[in-house]
């Protein structure tokens, strides 16, 4: 049986960089169907939505999604645009996002005298409750009396999980070590809570080195010596934004893919580079198409098909050490189809 993959390519350079990863998921001869759903901000004019009213339906059948990035604000404002997005991640219950961030050889970090490999984290973040949910609203909307209140919330169940997720994540790595980022010095009730679950766990894992950090002393440290992180665990809203400098420190979001995993299987899971639509590029065949076949990548490796995700990453590692075929974010003038094209020959 074929894997039933539902391509979700988007908005801006997302259908682009979704059919170079597919063009590499190909070159594995892996017997794949695939079904693309064209949703996207230019449906908002006419709908109201960047999406069908039975969105969910259509794609719950599906083994995995592929998506590519959702935005623009010339069509839609950005919290409409992304709202299929946060919905799939409650919706089919992908309560995982994993966003792997290594510094590869051929791509230079903004930072000094970091070599290939110095840094190889993976930051696992909660991606169902936390902060990005939708309790709350606005009152007295347009007087000077105008309040905007947003409720964010930990379950007992939810932290647990994603914290026993990553605690086996760390077992699994060579270095076996975990850190908690939190905020607990200043929110009382929810980032506290949150360390008493993840001590609480840690009992459970004695192989595995843990230890707690404020996520302001994490940003700095990504920043300083980002070699000290092997597996991170984090709140919605903390494991988004280090996720970016996370990116960025290993070389920039042309490089970061991500997983939003239902572990139980009982929803499909959604794979997506971690970059944005980028409006202002899209079309001109410059877009640096590498996070999505590494998301691709990502993808095959949860299917089951380690040896071919691993045939990717081999494929993208060569591609960069090589250098020769190359976008303009990284010094050259090849195109997304150059890019593709090129690490799906090395596979082939």
């Amino acid at each position: 049986m074929p894997y039933k993959i539902a391509l979700y390519p988007g908005d801006g350079i997302g259908p682009e960089v979704v059919a170079e990863a597919v063009k590499v998921i190909d070159a594995c001869n892996i017997d794949v169907h695939y079904t693309t759903f064209n949703w996207n901000t230019t449906l908002y004019n006419k709908t109201g939505k960047c999406a069908p009213e039975n969105y969910l339906e259509l794609l719950s059948s599906f083994d995995a999604i592929l998506l590519g990035a959702l935005g623009n604000t010339h069509n839609a404002p950005d919290h409409i645009a992304v709202e299929p997005l946060l919905t799939i991640r409650k919706a089919f219950d992908q309560y995982v996002n994993i966003r792997p961030a290594m510094l590869f050889p051929g791509v230079e970090s903004p930072l000094k005298n970091k070599k290939p490999y110095d840094i190889d984290m993976i930051v696992i973040r909660e991606n169902t409750e936390g902060e990005y949910t939708a309790l709350g609203g606005r009152h007295y909307i347009g007087t000077p009396d105008e309040v905007a209140m947003q409720i964010n919330y930990f379950s007992r169940k939810g932290t647990e999980r994603i914290i026993r997720y990553a605690f086996e994540t760390a077992r699994n790595r060579k270095r076996k070590t975990l850190t908690s980022i939190t905020k607990s010095n200043a929110l009382k009730y929810s980032m506290v809570f949150w360390d008493t679950v993840f001590y609480e766990v840690a009992k459970d894992y004695p192989d595995v080195i843990a230890s707690s950090m404020l996520v302001d002393a994490a940003a700095m440290n990504m920043v300083r010596c980002p070699e000290q992180f092997d597996v991170v665990v984090a709140s919605n809203l903390f494991g988004d934004i280090l996720t970016d400098l996370a990116a960025i420190v290993v070389g920039g979001m042309g490089f970061a893919a991500s997983g939003n995993i239902n572990p139980t299987r009982k929803y499909p899971s959604m794979f997506e580079p971690v970059h944005g639509s980028a409006p202002d590029i899209a079309g001109k065949g410059v877009a640096n198409p590498v996070a999505a076949i590494l998301s691709g990548a990502l993808m095959l490796e949860f299917l089951g098909e380690h040896d071919a995700a691993q045939k990717i990453k081999s494929a993208v590692v060569n591609h960069l050490n090589d250098g020769t075929v190359k976008t303009p974010d990284r010094g050259g003038n090849a195109t997304t189809a150059d890019v593709g094209t090129d690490i799906a020959q090395r596979i082939q």
